[in-house]
């Protein structure tokens, strides 16, 4: 099997965020990706929504679409979110053959050598690097370090063995919608039609999230 975690503060989710799930995980022919939002982000600040907040968003942007789903395990979790204990339990539910990718963006690459024992994630997944409009800059030098000659040219070298190595992808529609944009539009009252999926906008703006003294 092939499987995805595509982790974030998803705060809220969107639909750029949507569209690269759906995206990668037909690039990359996933069998399944698990969107898993984090309810304390070891590397920036405590969202102003809850996490059951965040999730239920979650899971209403995903509705049905095929093969993606809503997953909560690090709300269930005690402390901080760490990716590498979270992989650590994937790797378990699907069996050491399985083909476990972590997604994330190009902007969170360039801090993985700051990440909870970094060296361990690759021995349990690869990981897929989705290139981001406006983030184009030289790896660092403990970047550089850290992937080695990790780094493969295709999906079916990834895919060859069930971890360890490192893809960098773009992604056709590469949609620039910033959460940070969503929530100071909010704030303010004004409107983020188009933004976020109708039911998601829809859940904010009935349940008041997001607006200034939430």
């Amino acid at each position: 099997m092939r499987i995805g975690m595509l982790g974030g503060t998803f705060d809220p989710v969107h639909l750029g965020h949507l569209r690269s799930a759906v995206e990668v995980r037909e690039a990359l022919e996933l069998d399944r990706l698990h969107m898993i939002p984090a309810p304390q982000p070891p590397l920036r600040d405590t969202p102003q929504v809850s996490p059951e907040q965040r999730f239920e968003l979650l899971r209403l942007g995903i509705g049905d679409t095929p093969s993606v789903m809503a997953d909560d395990r690090e709300l269930r979790r005690e402390g901080p979110s760490y990716s590498v204990d979270t992989l650590a339990e994937l790797r378990q539910a699907y069996g050491d053959s399985a083909r476990l990718v972590m997604i994330i963006g190009f902007d969170a690459f360039l801090r993985l050598a700051k990440w909870y024992k970094v060296n361990q994630i690759f021995s349990l997944a690869h990981l897929v690097v989705i290139a981001r409009p406006g983030y184009n800059e030289c790896w660092p030098e403990a970047l550089r370090e850290l992937v080695g000659d990790r780094e493969v040219d295709s999906v079916d070298e990834l895919m060859r063995s069930p971890n360890g190595n490192v893809l960098t992808l773009a992604l056709p529609s590469m949609m620039a919608i910033s959460a940070t944009y969503i929530r100071e539009r909010l704030e303010k009252g004004e409107s983020v039609r188009y933004l976020l999926p109708e039911a998601v906008e829809e859940a904010i703006l009935r349940h008041g999230l997001y607006h200034s003294g939430e």
